[in-house]
């Protein structure tokens, strides 16, 4: 018997060796389907490098958006208690107008037995106090005569209609309401026919 000729480190037939060799070869990584290739591993950790920046990134932005918003409510919130602590500065500033008017009528009523001098200088300070408040967007409600109402008016007592049209009407005030801007800040306190 003819024993065929095999190679000496593979236990194989020369050809089937060649043939192996050849089967491998086509085999081989670039052969292979698809676009991820086995010998590319340093493109896979570029895209990995790459989503990590892209990461870092967006946290970096994400962390100054809020630090930046936590700036715009700490700035708003100090603006509004500015705001708020000096609301009436305008509306004292001109009181004080009239206050040193009250003084100067003080010294006045102190000085002088004339009354009618004195009641003409209680009455410019009065107009004076009117127009400063009206200036600053105060201005006072009508209620005489008017008929009740509850959102306007806060009722003291009833008593008897001297006439059935004033019936449900105030026919006294109190103390007057007010508005601010016709937003009412006070109710009218006052007495109604029945």
């Amino acid at each position: 018997m003819k024993h065929k000729d095999k190679s000496p480190d593979s236990g194989m037939h020369p050809a089937e060796a060649a043939e192996v060799n050849e089967s491998a070869a086509l085999n081989a990584d670039e052969n292979a389907a698809g676009t991820t290739r086995l010998n590319e591993p340093v493109a896979e950790e570029s895209d990995l490098e790459r989503l990590e920046t892209e990461l870092q990134e967006q946290k970096d932005k994400y962390l100054r958006l809020m630090a930046e918003f936590d700036n715009f409510r700490r700035r708003t919130a100090k603006e509004r208690l500015e705001l708020i602590q000096t609301a009436g500065k305008d509306v004292i500033v001109s009181l004080l107008d009239v206050l040193d008017d009250c003084d100067r009528a003080e010294k006045q009523i102190q000085g002088t037995e004339d009354v009618k001098q004195v009641k003409e200088g209680v009455f410019l300070v009065f107009n004076k106090m009117r127009s400063a408040l009206q200036s600053n967007g105060v201005r006072e409600m009508k209620s005489m005569h008017e008929p009740f109402d509850v959102e306007l008016h806060e009722a003291i007592t009833e008593v008897p209609a001297p006439g059935d049209d004033l019936k449900g009407k105030v026919i006294d005030e109190v103390q007057k309401g007010y508005y601010l801007n016709d937003k009412l800040i006070r109710f009218a306190k006052v007495v109604v026919g029945k």
